[in-house]
């Protein structure tokens, strides 16, 4: 089965993520062949649970991110391939076990796995990824490389954990919450902006200013996503808008809405969080409550602030096209609410 890349290009006049695809374009030719390879088994069951998936499309931010890292300080061998492919298997494992916990019927506009061979398979199958994405990292033979994504898919772990514990939890920060975000999306971001520069054997200020990169990004993209469901589309969002909400999630959109919100409104939140109360005209209503007190734009606004500072982190080192594109791929996950 071929892998579909639905890579969005943003509105008209908007950023994009042109150049970061031109300049990866060879080498993620290459981590498609390494997917649809190593995502094979004999059990018949786990290449067709993994492709449905990996052929639904998505925009593999994160594996082009770990090529132009890489490639922007010159490296010339073929471990950032192998590294590139671990990441994205990384990120699909967790998409397969999210879908598990969060009891999701939909995600990228197709069924999810668990939808169509249940959880117990879903949850396998991520766990076969898991273990491919690991053996990949092997290969390459750096110790530094293993120790950076090893660590991050324990963080991912954390944070899916410290997410299951804020669940329907009105009282959780916006402290809390980033803690959460920043464990559950932003330590894969950071992982794979940080192991190209290992690989091509950079300075430890280098490595420093991919880490910080990939990290604050990954605080903006899941920001931006938290907006979507409340402000976006289908198309932008990957799912159904709402979907946060119809799960009880508490994201920042929420946080906010509750914390600013009168008695009565606090109460209509507590109605529909904890108490499921989310039909179609809750839904309506939350979307009116969050944009009296400026919610989905103050959302926006945080996203913004981590995407500078991501900015920043990359200020320092010298220029090249791989800089400049993924300096773009900033402004293009704001974007996306624009």
């Amino acid at each position: 089965m071929g892998v579909v890349l639905s890579l969005e290009e943003g509105k008209r006049g908007s950023p994009t993520i042109g150049r970061l695809l031109d300049l990866t374009a060879a080498d993620m030719a290459r981590v498609n062949e390494l997917i649809l390879s190593k995502a094979g088994s004999d059990v018949e069951m786990i290449p067709e649970i993994a492709n449905h998936l990996i052929s639904s499309g998505g925009k593999r931010l994160r594996p082009m991110v770990t090529l132009a890292a890489a490639q922007m300080f010159g490296y010339a061998g073929e471990g950032h391939v192998k590294l590139a492919t671990s990441v994205e298997f990384m990120h699909t494992a967790t998409l397969l076990h999210d879908d598990v916990v969060d009891e999701s019927g939909m995600r990228r506009g197709k069924k999810t796995a668990r939808m169509i061979w249940g959880n117990q398979a879903s949850v396998l199958v991520g766990d076969f990824l898991l273990g491919q994405a690991f053996r990949m990292m092997v290969d390459v033979g750096s110790l530094d490389a293993l120790d950076v994504l090893s660590t991050a898919a324990s963080v991912i772990a954390e944070g899916e954990v410290m997410q299951l514990a804020a669940a329907q939890n009105l009282e959780t920060t916006e402290d809390e919450y980033l803690a959460v975000i920043r464990a559950k999306t932003a330590a894969l971001f950071s992982a794979a902006a940080e192991v190209g520069p290992i690989i091509a054997g950079v300075s430890r200020s280098d490595r420093a200013a991919l880490r910080s990169y990939g990290t604050n990004l990954g605080l903006a993209f899941q920001l931006v996503d938290d907006a979507l469901d409340y402000g976006g589309s289908s198309k932008d969002l990957g799912k159904n808008v709402g979907d946060d909400f119809r799960e009880g999630k508490v994201t920042l959109p929420v946080i906010l809405s509750y914390r600013r919100g009168t008695a009565e409104e606090r109460d209509f939140w507590k109605r529909a969080i904890e108490g499921h109360e989310n039909d179609g005209t809750a839904l309506e209503k939350a979307f009116g409550l969050m944009a009296r007190c400026s919610a989905i734009g103050d959302t926006i606004g945080r996203a913004r602030h981590f995407g500078e500072i991501a900015r920043d982190a990359l200020a320092p080192l010298k220029p090249t096209p791989q800089k400049s594109a993924l300096l773009e791929v900033i402004d293009f996950c704001i974007s996306r609410v624009s």
